[in-house]
């Protein structure tokens, strides 16, 4: 079973967040705030954190600054994982994805499906990786997101969780951009 290994040591991840909303502010962020202070409380480093709109070029823009960054090694966005009109965060992901992390989207439908039911069926939570930078969507719930951090992410970016763990990957997340010897 997975396990936290305490001889090893902690590594902090830098995490940008962004929030998909077209009625949302920094000050009425609950899911966004939510994430930020899960992330903090992980040891980890809120890098960055914005709100834009339910805008596939606005999402887009965001993701490549945040790809190119340096600073920022994760990603995660709530909000506009859905199937109104307006939900278009996996439409976003579709620009700048270069591998898709299937089964983060799989797992993460599965655990809510105890909570929430066949309800889970509406959401396209996703993840991947695009210039070696994690990007994970998460639905716009606050419920979500806390589910989310706390059953997968808060474990995949912790480099101490045994088996295996999304932080040791990360030196090798751009061996395709290196050419062959």
């Amino acid at each position: 079973m997975a396990r936290i290994d305490e001889s090893r040591p902690f590594l902090p991840v830098r995490i940008a967040v962004l929030t998909v909303s077209d009625t949302r502010s920094l000050a009425n962020d609950t899911s966004g705030q939510a994430l930020a202070d899960r992330i903090a409380a992980a040891g980890h480093v809120v890098a960055d954190r914005a709100i834009s709109k339910d805008d596939v070029g606005a999402i887009e823009t965001r993701l490549r600054g945040w790809i190119a960054d340096p600073a920022v090694d994760v990603v995660i966005t709530t909000g506009g994982t859905g199937i109104t009109g307006r939900d278009v965060t996996p439409e976003a992901f579709d620009r700048v994805l270069e591998k898709r992390i299937e089964g983060f989207g799989e797992l993460f439908r599965m655990l809510s499906y105890a909570k929430i039911g066949t309800s889970t069926m509406q959401s396209r939570a996703l993840g991947g990786v695009a210039g070696g930078t994690y990007l994970f969507a998460l639905p716009g719930s606050t419920g979500a997101v806390k589910d989310a951090w706390d059953d997968i992410l808060v474990f995949q970016l912790d480099n101490r969780h045994r088996p295996c763990n999304l932080v040791e990957l990360m030196p090798r997340l751009q061996e395709h951009l290196t050419p062959a010897a």
